[in-house]
């Protein structure tokens, strides 16, 4: 009867002569290999033939994670991005040298045995007897490439990890069936070819593509002969054996291998000795992944481009679908983004606002009649550090925007006046328009229940100077908030809304706008993008077209490429090309003689509109040209800064406007994106001259106050309805008389905070 150890269990030789049993009677069912002396181990062979069928015959190679690579839209590169850094290339890609050091050192028998190599099991059964342990293993390369597919398979999750290399006979069976399996079906060159662009050689390098450009900085096809030989010696034990952290570790492995390369006579003992005395000459490149790594400053359209892959149907029915795809990798996705316009927009950003300054700015530019999104940048970079972000102002909360967006001011005036102008009011509407005035009360809704103003609620104009009547031209120019008021009491609030949906302006959050006479004043938060996109409807004379920011995708697996379908821009109509054209003859004017001035662009035909809001947390500026469409916002991403006596981009700003901070970066934005591009025309209408009196008051941002500043029961709102809060002088003292008095409608403290209820400014998500 076998002897056991003092401590209990089977002794090594028992332990390997029960591996060896399973194992060679595993290989012999499978074979028809006849060996007398399996018999001798004392197993069951019944039991071993009976769980070794039951094994499925097929094991399907997996598809093999690999960087995909992200372009703009002329084909040059923005940023890699992977889960495993891996790049598959042919064995004829792949040096000799490294095909014979990786054999020498892993299965210097491979090309004489099978899928099993019976004198490697027996020598390290016995190498392993003698040293009382586990000294020697006996896996052939088909056997390690087999436990590799099914690691591969298990990605990163460690649950299905620990059980692709647990050191089990069941797992030993089932690879041993399925080796044979692969040399059957593959041969020796392709097992060869799929191992070494399988295996894993440490620092984040899978495969000998990968590994040798990130020691070596060299494709593998350029190995030499020493170079090879530390490669191959690394695989054993990419963290003992990395020539990065433990040079000396990694030299004797090389050695090592560079010896049994000469014992194997696949070099001479003189060349072997030659290559031991040469340096590791190590030219280490660092790995670059991600879209942290992003050139331009392209890193949060990039991040926008992998959330469009993980959240749209198109490329796959589930999140866990989708997400595979991406994990494989292996795509190159060629994007919208232009590098001109890109160079633009960072350039621009950079010289007006710095990373450092309280508030930040996002821009985004459009292009209309595509949904082409061509340029995205922000003031402060991404990342996790210091005056560095995770989160994109440009976006939507769902696209890894912050939660709300941010109040967009009286940009939102010219989706108040398309509305009304398909309400059939004409482009000469004329409203009373005092300085101040109460909400007018009741206002219909899309429901049969009207809005009523139960508190009394007050409004008022920039400034005690600023009052009517006028006519929309004048109104739109100087961006006056009492006629807007009147006129959606006039239509309703319901064409509004149904405009705002035609338009696909959302909040920041993706809910709908509410249905109160405040939204035409710009109190909730939306996001850039929806902004840009939204006024490119104008550009394309009332033509809306979804967002985009893919063109094509290609995916590499099983050696073959394949076109992967994308996303299309869907466009549709909004309004009428004469409204539409209507309002491009109004905003053109606010540029021309209005708010905007300091927006303008001198050689090309441009509209917009300034949006200033509450105490000057927020400022905007929305323009287009009809080639292109852009939105700018500057402010704080938490919304407590107030932009008065503040500092930004090293320049004093007493108060800020939409037209003063936001426009130059819009104008600066758009020069460079459009220069040597073609300057087409707007189709304007003709639009008399507001008749009644004049103030005399020159062009001031009058939409300073954004939101439904001055209410005689305070300003701040929730949920669209004013409650309680600062009385119309202000909070802080400001007045409603001439100069710039601080607006009175208030943002909720934390009503605009990054996900999971942290602010989205410095340091990010843990801001």
């Amino acid at each position: 009867m076998p002897k056991k150890r003092s401590g209990g269990g089977l002794s090594p030789t028992q332990q390997a002569a029960k591996f060896l049993g399973v194992s060679v009677l595993a290989g012999a069912v499978m074979a028809g290999i006849a060996l007398p002396a399996a018999g001798a181990l004392g197993l069951a062979a019944k039991g071993s033939v009976q769980g070794f069928d039951e094994i499925p015959d097929n094991l399907k190679s997996p598809a093999l994670s690999q960087r995909t690579t992200i372009l703009d839209s002329k084909g040059g590169q923005i940023a890699t991005v992977y889960s495993r850094d891996r790049t598959v290339v042919d064995l004829k890609n792949i040096s000799p040298y490294m095909q014979k050091a990786i054999v020498a050192i892993e299965d210097s028998r491979f090309y004489q045995h099978g899928a099993i190599d019976l004198k490697g099991v027996l020598r390290a059964v016995n190498q392993n007897a003698q040293n009382g342990g586990v000294a020697q293993g006996a896996s052939t390369l088909t056997q390690q490439l087999v436990k590799n597919y099914f690691v591969e398979e298990a990605g990163d999750d460690p649950t299905k990890v620990a059980q692709a290399t647990q050191q089990t006979l069941g797992r030993k069976v089932r690879e041993l069936k399925y080796a044979i399996q692969l040399e059957e079906k593959l041969g020796k060159k392709k097992i060869l070819e799929n191992y070494l662009n399988i295996t894993f050689f440490g620092e984040q390098a899978y495969g000998v593509e990968a590994a040798a450009q990130r020691y070596f900085s060299k494709p593998a096809k350029d190995l030499n002969l020493q170079e090879s030989a530390l490669l191959a010696g690394i695989v054993q034990s990419p963290s003992r054996y990395d020539p990065v952290n433990d040079e000396a570790e990694a030299t004797k492995r090389r050695d090592t291998v560079l010896q049994r390369m000469a014992e194997v006579h696949d070099i001479s003992q003189q060349d072997a000795d030659k290559a031991k005395e040469a340096k590791l000459g190590l030219k280490v490149s660092r790995p670059k992944n991600g879209c942290i790594t992003a050139v331009k400053g392209a890193s949060f359209f990039c991040k926008y481009v992998e959330n469009v892959f993980l959240t749209d149907p198109v490329f796959g029915k589930t999140k866990e679908a989708r997400a595979k795809v991406w994990n494989q990798g292996g795509l190159t996705i060629r994007t919208t983004l232009e590098p001109q316009a890109q160079e633009s927009v960072q350039s621009s950003i950079k010289s007006h606002v710095n990373k450092s300054d309280s508030v930040a700015t996002a821009a985004t530019l459009v292009e209309p009649g595509t949904g082409k999104i061509v340029g995205m940048g922000q003031s402060r970079p991404y990342g996790y550090g210091k005056n560095e972000t995770e989160y994109n102002y440009s976006v939507d909360r769902d696209m890894g925007g912050s939660n709300f967006g941010f109040p967009t001011g009286s940009t939102f005036k010219p989706f108040v006046a398309a509305a009304a102008l398909e309400e059939g009011r004409p482009a000469t509407q004329h409203y009373s328009s005092p300085y101040e005035m109460l909400y007018p009360s009741p206002v219909q809704t899309c429901s049969s229940k009207p809005w009523t103003n139960l508190t009394n609620e007050k409004l008022s104009n920039e400034s005690t100077e600023e009052k009517g009547p006028y006519a929309l031209k004048t109104a739109m120019a100087k961006s006056v908030n009492t006629y807007f008021v009147q006129m959606i009491s006039d239509i309703g609030i319901c064409p509004v809304v149904k405009m705002t949906d035609k338009l696909h302006v959302v909040q920041g959050n993706g809910d709908k706008l509410p249905e109160v006479p405040a939204i035409t004043l710009g109190s909730k938060g939306i996001s850039p993008l929806t902004m840009a996109s939204a006024y490119a409807t104008f550009a394309s004379r009332g033509m809306y077209c979804t967002p985009i920011a893919i063109e094509s995708i290609t995916q590499k697996a099983d050696g073959k490429e394949k076109s992967l379908e994308v996303p299309k821009s869907t466009c549709s109509r909004a309004m009428s090309e004469k409204t539409a054209d209507t309002v491009n003859t109004l905003l053109q004017g606010v540029i021309d003689s209005g708010t905007g001035q300091q927006a303008g662009l001198s050689d090309r035909d441009n509209a917009g509109k300034t949006g200033t809001t509450d105490e000057r947390k927020n400022a905007w500026f929305v323009g287009y040209t009809p080639n292109l469409s852009g939105a700018v916002w500057v402010g704080s991403p938490k919304q407590n800064v107030k932009m008065t006596n503040i500092r930004i981009g090293g320049v004093f700003r007493p108060l800020v406007y939409g037209g003063e901070v936001p426009g130059p970066i819009w104008k600066d934005a758009m020069t460079g994106a459009l220069s040597g591009k073609n300057s087409p025309s707007f189709n304007l209408v003709d639009i008399p001259d507001d008749k009644p009196k004049d103030n005399g008051q020159g062009p001031t941002d009058g939409d300073n106050n954004g939101d439904n500043r001055g209410n005689a029961n305070g300003g701040n709102t929730t949920n669209g309805n004013t409650i309680n809060g600062n009385t119309i002088s202000g909070a802080n003292g400001d007045t409603n008389g001439g100069g710039f008095p601080t607006p009175s409608f208030s943002i909720p403290s934390g009503f605009i905070q990054g996900q999971n209820g942290n602010g989205n400014g410095n340091g990010g998500r843990n801001g």
